[in-house]
């Protein structure tokens, strides 16, 4: 046989903590008995989605930036063609 063969993933293939634009970003609570938050991904620092993320969160919508840690997961939703990558120096 000649030539190679191209697999190609989806994103939700992609191995590691990863978001879009739109993305909602889960964090577990910091203490037994106290709830976690979330909030919408509103901007992306890194073209290939990792973090850091500019997290909107839901209780406050104040947005900051998210250095997320292992208690946080990523609840992807279909792709919207939003993107906001602010690159930094």
């Amino acid at each position: 046989m000649t030539g190679t063969a191209t697999r190609h993933h989806s994103d939700e293939d992609r191995a590691g903590l990863w978001a879009r634009v739109g993305d909602r970003l889960i964090v577990g609570g910091a203490t037994v008995g106290h709830e976690g938050r979330d909030g919408e991904i509103v901007g992306l620092h890194h073209a290939d989605g990792t973090p850091p993320y500019d997290v909107r969160w839901s209780d406050t919508g104040r947005v900051t930036l998210v250095f997320p840690g292992p208690d946080a997961h990523v609840q992807h939703f279909p792709h919207s063609g939003r993107t906001s990558v602010t690159p930094r120096p």
